[in-house]
Formats: structure tokens, C-alpha cells, sequence
């Protein structure tokens, strides 16, 4: 060889751990026709050239319809004879983070609802909308139907359009709402909650009148009921000129430590993006450089997660911190190949109650805000 500068590229060292998509939804139920093998949608024309349109005792077609018109980009679309056989076949893609089946309303013993939940609890990396039954005007009895960290529950019914026909159709808000996750994730992150943002697709039907986008008008003094119980409420602000929202980032879990949708989101998040970035790790040398190397990987991911945002702290330390070393792992542990990394992290919960405090200015004092 004659005497010159040679380059090559080579890996000084594991990759950095890129954040898992979390916009992408899955959504078992009964369609016009289509296959049977879950589908990868991103447009309701796609929805349409495999499926159909909407049709009469079917949910699941205005619940696409309403994920995309609020801002969903990629849906999985399980067709089954039963909202369970097709909720079998979405259990196997890893890549979907959002999970609901419509038809569950159509279902009065539960089991749909409690199937949807049961597989996200399961597999602790995806999280279920759940939708009120229609016509559930007592208040005093609505709450959400068990106590779950990995599942939101909604009300109430929304109408919309259907596309086909040209007739308004009450639909419950589950399709709507999982756009709306979608939506926020994309715009604002994981760590935003899903909440006080525009429902979008929604008519007035054919009366004009101001209430018939909801099935019902929720009241302040109403919500302030259902909002400790985990009912998350889609409300009416259109006398504000601020139009119908979704208000409410509950889940259905008593626990404080899982009381909003994107805190729990969020670790979902965290958990599955560390998960796959450190899959390297397997049958490395279990020794101080390898622990090194995940402490940096893992510390550098939660570094950009703080600057996003997503975390509490003025510094790194404050938010998050980072151990794998000798204080997380026994010498049993190391010699029976365990490698355990001990991560703790702050996340943001919502500004759910924000209060001023005024005083009024006077001639002995200034104002104070």
C-alpha cells in the first residue's frame, strides 16, 4: 500500500437508546368485510379500500374514523367475529402502544372491556381506552369499571358524521380520544397529558342545537364529582369560544402514584425504550466496562427525556438517577448472569388544579399575585 491517510467507520460503543413510538394504536371489532390478519392503516381511505365503511352494529368503523380526524397517523385493525379473537391477534405486535375495541359497548356482560385491560396489564407495555356505556345519564352511578394503572376511562358519547351514509350517528368517544393521545404525543410528547385539547369531528346534527355534539352536557359541579372517581369527561366550552374538549387525564387506578394517563404512559415509555436499547447487554462480560456502558447509555436517554421536559428537576440529578454497579447486584447475581440496573425517575404530572392567589392593592400596601 502507498503511504495515505486510510478511513474507516467502526462502533466505538453500544448505540444510544432511541424513545419507542407511542402514537401507534391497535383496534380489534367487527367491520363490513376485510381480512382477518390485523392490518396496518395510516389514512381512513385505507380503512375504507380494505374494510369497508361504516354499518349498522358495528362501533369499531367510527372509532377509526375518529382517530384519524383527530390527528392518528398509524392504526393496527383487527377484523373479527368477536372485539376477543381480534384482540388475540393484536397481543402479538409489539409495536402498538394504544388499545381499545369498540364493540365493547355492544357487550353488557364486561367480558370485551375486561379482555382489553387484562392484556394490557399483561404485557405492561400498551394502554386501553375504555368508553362509557351509552345512556348513562345518572351520575351519581357512573364510574369506570374496575380499578386499573394501565386504563382510562371516557364519557360521554359524541356524534359525528357518518361519511357513507350522510347521517349523524352517536358513537362512543374511545376512536376520538386515542387520536387525540396520538396527536399529543406527536406534538408535544408522551409526557403532555392527553387533555384540555379540541375534539375534533364532532356535528351538531340536524337540529343545530348547541348540545347534540355530546350526548350529554357535563357541568363543572358534575365533573367534580366524576373526576376523583376516574371518569374522564369531554366538555362543552363553546360559550367560552374554546369548542368541545376532552377534560380529564385519570386512569382507573386508586393508586396516587398511577392517578394520570401520561405518568403512567410515560414509564411505559421509559420501561420499553431502555428494554430494547440495552438488548446488546446479552452475553457481554458481566464486569465493571459493561455496567459503565449501560450506566452511560441509559443516563444519556434520560438526559434528553429531562431537556424535553418529561422530567421534574432543575438538574439531571434532581430527575432522574442511575445505578448498576455492585450497591444493585450480589455476587450470586453476577454469577448467575443477572445484570440489574436500578433507574428512578420524576415525571411531570398535570397542572390539573392551577390556583392564583390575589390580594387587593390598597393605600397602605401593593397588590401581590
Amino acid at each position: 500500500m502507498k503511504p495515505e491517510i486510510y478511513v474507516s467507520e467502526g462502533s466505538l460503543g453500544p448505540r444510544p437508546i432511541d424513545g419507542v413510538r407511542t402514537s401507534t394504536a391497535g383496534m380489534a371489532g367487527l367491520t363490513e368485510r376485510g381480512p382477518t390478519e390485523p392490518q396496518l392503516l395510516t389514512s381512513w381511505t385505507e380503512y375504507q379500500d380494505l374494510f369497508g365503511g361504516f354499518v349498522d352494529g358495528a362501533v369499531l368503523p367510527a372509532a377509526v374514523h375518529g382517530f384519524f380526524e383527530n390527528g392518528g397517523r398509524r392504526v393496527y385493525v383487527a377484523r373479527a367475529t368477536d372485539a376477543r379473537t381480534g384482540l388475540a391477534a393484536l397481543e402479538a405486535i409489539d409495536e402498538i402502544s394504544i388499545v381499545l375495541a369498540p364493540d365493547e359497548v355492544t357487550d353488557s356482560t364486561g367480558a370485551i372491556t375486561a379482555a382489553v385491560i387484562d392484556q394490557c396489564e399483561r404485557l405492561t407495555n400498551r394502554f386501553a381506552i375504555v368508553s362509557a356505556p351509552r345512556n348513562r345519564d345518572r351520575i351519581q352511578d357512573l364510574r369506570p369499571p374496575r380499578d386499573s394503572a394501565f386504563a382510562a376511562f371516557y364519557y360521554p358519547w359524541v356524534r359525528v358524521l357518518d361519511p357513507v351514509r350522510q347521517q349523524t350517528v352517536l358513537v362512543p368517544p374511545g376512536g376520538h380520544v386515542a387520536g387525540i393521545y396520538a396527536r399529543t404525543d406527536i406534538e408535544r410528547g408522551v409526557q403532555k397529558a392527553p387533555a384540555n385539547v379540541d375534539v375534533r369531528g364532532l356535528t351538531a346534527g340536524k337540529g343545530g342545537s348547541r348540545d347534540e355534539p355530546l350526548e350529554f352536557t357535563v357541568t363543572k359541579a358534575e365533573q367534580d364529582v366524576l373526576n376523583p372517581r376516574g371518569v374522564n369527561v369531554i366538555r362543552d366550552f363553546r360559550d367560552a369560544g374554546r369548542g368541545i374538549r376532552l377534560w380529564g387525564a385519570r386512569t382507573m387506578s386508586s393508586d396516587s402514584t398511577w392517578k394520570y394517563v401520561n405518568v403512567r404512559r410515560l414509564f411505559i415509555f421509559v420501561e420499553q425504550s431502555i428494554d430494547k436499547g440495552t438488548q446488546w447487554v446479552i452475553f457481554e462480560p458481566h464486569d465493571e466496562t459493561t455496567w459503565t456502558n449501560v450506566r452511560r447509555i441509559v443516563t444519556n436517554f434520560l438526559v434528553q427525556l429531562w431537556r424535553d421536559g418529561a422530567l421534574l428537576g432543575t438538574t439531571p440529578d434532581e430527575a432522574f438517577f442511575v445505578k448498576c454497579d455492585r450497591t444493585t447486584m450480589t455476587q450470586a447475581d453476577i454469577d448467575n448472569g443477572r445484570l440489574i440496573c436500578l433507574i428512578g425517575i420524576a415525571p411531570v404530572k398535570p397542572a390539573e388544579f392551577v390556583i392564583f392567589r390575589i390580594s387587593q392593592h390598597t393605600a397602605a400596601g401593593e397588590a401581590r399575585l
